[in-house]
């Protein structure tokens, strides 16, 4: 499952994911607590998130952190590494 958030507005993050055709649930961390659990920010006041992602396997636990993402080639290198892993 893909997850995305954002520190956006509810009705920001609706009009970008339908901009975007995102079909995927864009969560809204207004408060920044989740940008700060995961390390996508540093100060709760911070205007924007650094461009993280987070794979979390079928346990629960995090199985990788990708500290820098480039989202016009991240989903690709994901998947090339689910399937490496699944082999």
């Amino acid at each position: 499952m893909v997850v995305g958030a954002s520190f956006n507005s509810v009705e920001q993050n609706a009009a970008f994911a339908a901009k975007n055709g995102y079909n995927f649930p864009l969560l809204c961390d207004t408060e920044r607590s989740l940008g700060m659990a995961y390390g996508a920010c540093d100060n709760p006041k911070a205007r924007y998130a650094k461009r993280i992602s987070i794979l979390i396997d079928e346990s629960g636990r995090i199985a990788r952190v990708y500290d820098s993402v480039d989202p016009r080639d991240h989903a690709a290198q994901v998947l090339a590494e689910l399937i490496d892993r699944t082999g």
